[in-house]
């Protein structure tokens, strides 16, 4: 069924979009790069609600009513939240909405990494998995087997580079980091430490950058492509829209940036 629904489609998707751009190296990242943005556009709904989640939430800091309750009921944690609820529901504010898009690439995220191992297959076994899941229109006798070769990389295995004897994992620690950028652009200002909506953002800015980090660390480096090429594409498209909060990205900024509003 996952294989079926999922997998399948976007094996054959990566190895189309592969034999478009021709055989040789380097070309298979290419088609990561692309597949990522063509994922993009397809989500594209949800990443617009993602950035109009995250403009209201920045928004909501600035207005009047909701900074008199959080003075109002600065010592009853209770009552903000049922106070902060109540102007989610009255202004049709969806507090998990910054956060829905990231929890869906998980789905895209597993099939993307078994579409790659089951492209790159070497064992006659996997071939013959490829060989089923492949469809009719596919030029497989063009196509297979694939160059792996990427940039310094090999896009089926876990990506390093040697630096005085150390294995320096290069992309995991860029997969971190722009993962880090865009959570932190995206991330409302708060004056009040019990705004539970901003402290969940606050967690998410944290522990998505380790997680994607350490996929970036353990799994083959196309995924590591795909991280790097989403989160990159997610920055500029909500820098475009000119709320980023770049503030936020200093130690601090949350803080300063919402003393000055």
């Amino acid at each position: 069924m996952w294989d079926t629904i999922i997998i399948n489609p976007m094996t054959n998707l990566l190895l189309w979009i592969y034999d478009i751009l021709g055989h040789g190296p380097h070309m298979f990242g290419l088609a990561i790069i692309l597949f990522t943005i063509l994922i993009k556009v397809i989500t594209w709904p949800l990443n617009a609600s993602q950035v109009k989640g995250a403009q209201a939430m920045q928004e909501l800091q600035n207005d009047k009513e909701w900074q008199e309750i959080q003075k109002k009921y600065a010592k009853d944690k209770e009552r903000i939240a049922q106070e902060q609820m109540r102007i989610y529901k009255e202004r049709g504010i969806n507090p998990f909405a910054s956060c829905l898009p990231t929890l869906i690439q998980f789905p895209i995220i597993i099939g993307l990494y078994q579409s790659i191992t089951h492209a790159l297959s070497v064992t006659p076994f996997d071939m013959l998995k490829l060989a089923r899941a492949i469809y009719p229109f596919q030029n497989v006798e063009g196509i297979i087997p694939l160059n792996s070769t990427f940039l310094w990389m090999d896009l089926g295995r876990p990506e390093s580079v040697q630096i005085l004897g150390f294995a320096l994992p290069t992309l995991a620690v860029v997969v971190a980091l722009t993962t880090y950028v865009q959570s932190k652009l995206t991330m409302p200002t708060s004056t009040n430490p019990n705004d539970q909506s901003a402290q969940m953002t606050g967690m998410m800015s944290i522990y998505m950058p380790l997680l994607l980090g350490w996929f970036a660390l353990n799994f083959a480096s196309g995924i590591a492509v795909y991280f790097i090429t989403s989160n990159l594409l997610g920055i500029i498209q909500y820098a475009a829209t000119g709320r980023a909060n770049w503030s936020n990205l200093l130690p601090g900024g949350n803080k300063k940036s919402s003393t000055k509003k």
